[in-house]
């Protein structure tokens, strides 16, 4: 009886040994976290994502919500069993705890294995020897005013709706992939294996918390928010495609995503990432100079412009509290991973589209 013990709480302490020695290893043991999504990762994605792809919906999600019903399901059992005199309080009580610690341990064990050391790996900008630096107000308007001729040259290809706003027609789980791996052509390590990225079911879940998609470790998806407005989600199933390649950067992913959109075949891609860097380059130019920022925004073709107004409509349904405790939270994840400046990391992708341009310049 007593060796049967032992080995039951095996199982909350081994996972919970495992998770500690990997974690330290990312965090103290400089080029471990890179050797990681180089040799091991992959593993993960070409086994748990290849067998999660067969299914046309979000195994992640459908398992998120198996979780809660059988929690709920197993305490009123617990609770019934307890009132009903078939088990001792303090019997049932240890054995619902170990329930608890059992599924927390292996759940810590799994993201740590599948996500948490990827955000100790060596950056995409480094792999690229992209050079971070600060730019000056006149590179930052080239930038605005580039991304902005981007979405008028892919917004002749667009379809409308009724209200003059986009409507995405493409396949966007099949192109998503396609992109990524048209970007890897130019960056070798994007390439490998893609699982098709998957639309969230519930996706009003995502929307009160202003998500616009999600990556599952435990099923190895990259998920996206489909109640967006259209123009949003070829750029969010491709930021959420990069997390598959270790890069766990928000900033980085963002970059990625739009390296992916610009190398798409696909015009709805090409616009979906050229509007939504341009957002990120003209709020930062907001900042800096109101008088061009607003001379670049007048050059926009309607449809964008439409765009960005639904976008905004939409977004500001759910400025609620549940927003600002998931951003919060979010916060406060990012920054326990390692990015110090938690939720701000979003809008560090200027700086690589700035370093992107540098590149891109003809020396003089």
């Amino acid at each position: 009886m007593k060796e049967k013990r032992i080995i039951r709480w095996l199982w909350v302490l081994i996972p919970l040994l495992i998770t500690f020695v990997f974690q330290l290893l990312a965090r103290k043991v400089g080029g471990f976290g890179t050797w990681y999504i180089l040799n091991i990762y992959p593993i993960f994605v070409n086994t748990l994502g290849r067998v999660a792809s067969i299914l046309p919906i979000s195994v992640g999600e459908m398992g998120l919500y198996a979780l809660i019903i059988g929690f709920v399901v197993y305490t009123v059992s617990s609770v019934v069993r307890v009132s009903r005199k078939k088990v001792r309080v303090l019997k049932q009580l240890v054995n619902w705890l170990y329930c608890v610690m059992t599924s927390v341990s292996l759940i810590l064990m799994v993201y740590t294995m599948t996500c948490g050391i990827n955000y100790y790996a060596q950056s995409f900008s480094t792999t690229q020897g992209l050079s971070i630096q600060k730019s000056s107000k006149e590179e930052l308007i080239a930038l605005t005013r580039f991304l902005a001729d981007q979405v008028n040259e892919a917004s002749k290809e667009m379809v409308l709706d009724g209200d003059g706003c986009t409507v995405i027609t493409a396949n966007v789980q099949k192109e998503a992939v396609k992109a990524m791996k048209a970007a890897s052509e130019n960056y070798s390590v994007l390439r490998g294996y893609y699982p098709q990225p998957k639309p969230v079911l519930i996706s009003r879940f995502l929307s009160v918390q202003q998500v616009s998609g999600i990556y599952s470790p435990f099923t190895v998806e990259a998920n996206y928010n489909r109640e967006m407005v259209d123009y949003n989600i070829p750029f969010t199933a491709c930021h959420e495609l990069s997390h598959l390649k270790g890069f766990m950067r928000e900033d980085e992913a963002n970059f990625i995503a739009y390296l992916a959109c610009a190398a798409s075949d696909c015009a709805e891609f090409n616009y979906s990432g050229a509007l939504t860097a341009y957002i990120y380059a003209g709020n930062s130019l907001y900042s800096a100079d109101k008088d061009a920022y607003w001379e670049i925004r007048d050059s926009l073709c309607d449809m964008a412009k439409k765009d960005l107004s639904a976008n905004n409509a939409f977004w500001d349904r759910f400025e609620t509290k549940i927003a600002e405790v998931q951003t919060q939270v979010n916060n406060a994840y990012l920054q326990g991973n390692g990015q110090t400046d938690g939720v701000k990391s979003y809008g560090r992708m200027v700086d690589l589209l700035l370093a992107m341009m540098r590149e891109a310049a003809p020396a003089k």
